[in-house]
């Protein structure tokens, strides 16, 4: 018996994506589950809690941005990965979505063998817990690698996995200086151009979680022309 690589979600109201999505993705040994809308998709996560969603952006009922929210704002359905797929090419688009909590997006139209790459790598973070021999901390920062929780003053930050791995990165390596092709290559395993602006919207969303002052932040702070860095002190 063939061991399922973990169950996926396709919510996209195109037939033919949905069915080559399916296909590609059973003969990769994932489980497929499907919705061609976003009510019926929000449906299925509640009921069958896949691994990853794979979101269309255009719905009938309700777009992808509404899907997202209402996922992030549930406590069952918060740490499931999402990724986008749009047809849109601006990044405002894109970053919206981001900004939402969703962990990557992927352009139609698409190579499938492009998403099962990403299916992937995202799974990858989501369940990527090996832990350093300790926690890390930072003034009131503390995470927990091994128990996938960050705690700010001993409360709980809700991060979604991508936000977890990033944040780990930098706190891991305080003081250092990171590109963000440097950050997509730790995030995504492989490093493109297109990508180094999602790193943008990640740090915009975790220092709005962290920081007392987003607009001037203590923790993650921007190395004009290079990138982010940690400040451990």
């Amino acid at each position: 018996m063939t061991t399922s690589a973990g169950r996926i979600l396709v919510i996209d109201d195109d037939r033919e994506i949905i069915r080559l999505l399916k296909s590609y993705l059973e003969q990769s040994g994932f489980t497929v589950l499907t919705a061609q809308n976003g009510q019926t998709g929000l449906q299925l996560m509640r009921a069958e809690q896949p691994n990853l969603v794979l979101l269309d952006l255009m719905l009938p009922d309700q777009d992808g941005y509404d899907v997202t929210r209402q996922a992030r704002a549930e406590a069952r359905l918060k740490s499931i990965p999402i990724i986008m797929l749009t047809a849109r090419i601006e990044d405002t688009d894109k970053i919206i979505g981001l900004e939402l909590g969703a962990d990557d997006y992927i352009t139609k139209p698409f190579n499938p063998r492009e998403v099962i790459a990403r299916v992937r790598s995202v799974l990858r973070r989501a369940a990527d817990t090996r832990p350093p021999e300790r926690s890390i901390g930072s003034g009131m920062l503390l995470l927990n690698p091994a128990q996938h929780q960050l705690t700010l003053n001993g409360q709980p930050v809700d991060l979604t996995p991508t936000e977890f791995k990033l944040l780990q990165s930098l706190m891991e390596n305080p003081g250092y200086a990171f590109t963000r092709s440097e950050l997509v290559e730790k995030l995504f395993g492989y490093d493109h151009e297109s990508l180094e602006r999602t790193i943008d919207s990640h740090i915009k969303n975790i220092r709005r979680k962290i920081e007392p002052d987003p607009a001037e932040p203590t923790y993650i702070q921007t190395v004009y022309g290079i990138g982010y860095r940690f400040n451990g002190e």
